[in-house]
């Protein structure tokens, strides 16, 4: 486990779009997951920004591959203020049920707690089930909110898990 740089963009990509592409399946539409482009992704990324109110990416990295990351930093959500959030986390698929993701978790949320959290929200796709069962494995909870996003032209419900971090 380690800091994302800003030469793992590409590689970080390569993880975000084949997790969506395989853990999507189902829950968003196949043209859209298909359009997925790792070079859009990539320009998206800026690793290195150390401020305490910027995001922070971790990379899980074997044999100097990258094999999945977590981005967390403060909640966007205005009705928990001052909780921190899980703002991302996604495994390459190939490496699914090895416990890449349990580990980036318990990390995100280490770190999460050394910038003086205490508590901490994600949110997850409605329907993926994969990632709440290890959501749930970690200790987070649904607390009941939920919302509506726009995935490449989709409204998508989300829900929103919360956990105590201290």
């Amino acid at each position: 486990m380690r800091d994302a740089e800003p030469e793992d963009a590409a590689e970080v990509a390569r993880v975000h779009v084949r997790a969506w592409q395989v853990g999507y399946r189902g829950l968003l539409p196949d043209e859209y997951l298909g359009g997925l482009r790792l070079e859009d992704r990539t320009r998206r990324y800026t690793f290195g920004d150390t401020r305490p109110d910027q995001p922070a990416t971790i990379v899980a990295v074997l044999d100097g591959r990258i094999l999945g990351f977590a981005t967390t930093g403060p909640s966007r959500d205005e009705d928990v203020p001052g909780s921190g959030e899980v703002y991302a986390i996604y495994v390459s698929p190939q490496t699914w049920g090895r416990g890449i993701g349990g580990t980036l978790l318990i990390e995100a949320r280490a770190r999460l707690l050394a910038r003086g959290f205490t508590e901490a929200v994600l949110w997850v796709l409605a329907g993926n089930e994969r990632a709440q069962r290890c959501y749930r494995a970690d200790g987070w909870h649904r607390d009941g909110h939920r919302r509506e996003e726009d995935v490449g032209g989709v409204p998508t419900e989300v829900v929103r898990h919360r956990r105590r971090l201290d």
